[in-house]
């Protein structure tokens, strides 16, 4: 049994903004994860095949399936906002749900999202504890894409997908993906913050991650969040302005990007 699979949904290839722009964020998520401190972890791509994907390193493979584009990946005129979500979490559920039946022997899956990063730490620290429930990444960093500052953010679970490490059996896989509905893939694979709830209802809460395990990406033209860029997402704004207590209390959160960082986060040959 592996101790930990990191599970990459990507996208259609029809959906992306700019898939060259992603290719080069998908090639340095793997390897942020590549760079795992411990050894008992695989990664699992999943993409659509067509997919021109990048070069993976050793301990990665690829799901190819073939689900058709999300016709409602952008929002647009005459879709709820909720009927857009619900449309955007069965496509990353069922991809998903490709990549953690792949690898259904694992003791724990951390899904991440294909422009994030995650700490050198989690594969180690899942291998050390393969009796908890799994783990809330409340602390994490805000990177806006080249920059040369991170926000310290301890609220990390509730901005960024790329914040859960949970049991393979506290997800109750389906023996088939043909099993699956579209409510499970949704709720259980394609939505952090209802996961969290239905874990926390079923008796398997997870517990606080004890230091911080991703970095969030923001900033950039190609991501489904569109995300701006910390200045204006978390200081530049009319809300921040308004709570100069909270304005500063951020500001206190503020951080270089070290070659520490970089090592811990972003692999070696981060820039």
């Amino acid at each position: 049994m592996t101790a930990m699979t990191f599970v990459i949904p990507v996208r259609h290839f029809a959906n992306a903004r700019d898939w060259p722009q992603l290719k080069s964020n998908l090639t340095q998520t793997v390897r942020s994860i590549a760079a795992q401190s411990h050894g008992d972890w695989r990664g699992v791509v999943v993409a659509n095949e067509g997919s021109d994907l990048p070069a993976l390193p050793e301990r990665f493979a690829v799901e190819w399936v073939q689900f058709p584009p999300n016709a409602s990946h952008d929002q647009h005129a005459g879709l709820s906002r909720e009927a857009f979500r619900d449309a955007f979490r069965i496509d990353k559920g069922r991809r998903v749900l490709k990549g953690m039946l792949r690898a259904r022997d694992s003791r724990f899956f951390m899904i991440v999202d294909d422009d994030d990063f995650v700490s050198a730490r989690i594969a180690r620290f899942a291998a050390d504890h393969p009796d908890a429930h799994g783990w809330t990444v409340d602390d994490g960093y805000v990177w806006s894409d080249g920059g040369k500052l991170l926000l310290k953010h301890n609220a990390f679970n509730q901005i960024c997908g790329t914040s859960l490490i949970v049991r393979a059996d506290a997800y109750g896989l389906p023996e088939r993906f043909e099993d699956a509905t579209p409510e499970y893939m949704m709720t259980m694979l394609g939505s952090h913050l209802r996961l969290h709830e239905v874990l926390a209802r079923q008796g398997t809460p997870l517990r606080r991650l004890p230091f911080h395990g991703a970095v969030y990406r923001v900033g950039q033209s190609g991501s489904h969040s569109q995300a701006p860029k910390i200045l204006q997402q978390f200081f530049l704004n009319r809300e921040a302005m308004r709570r100069p207590r909270q304005w500063l209390r951020r500001a206190s959160g503020l951080r270089l990007l070290t070659e520490s960082i970089r090592r811990e986060f972003f692999g070696a040959a981060a820039h």
